[in-house]
């Protein structure tokens, strides 16, 4: 199953859900940390979503959920 597109809000009300905190903004990128060190980063274009490359990455690496994982939590 293919990762939806959403965009940098969705994501990030995802990420709060998860344990993220909303450090700072710098332009248009979100910078995001978890208690336990994990951080990343989302690009805040409105009215763009986010790619779904980026998405995967963001899901993979950064926040370490699975597939299965993050689509339970849409």
């Amino acid at each position: 199953m293919r990762l939806p597109l959403l965009t940098a809000r969705d994501l990030a009300v995802i990420l709060v859900r998860l344990g993220f905190r909303c450090l700072r903004q710098r332009g248009s990128h979100l910078f995001f940390k978890h208690a336990d060190g994990r951080t990343t980063v989302i690009p805040n274009h409105p009215g763009e979503k986010l790619d779904r490359g980026l998405l995967h990455k963001i899901m993979k690496h950064d926040v370490r959920l699975s597939r299965e994982e993050f689509l339970k939590l849409l």
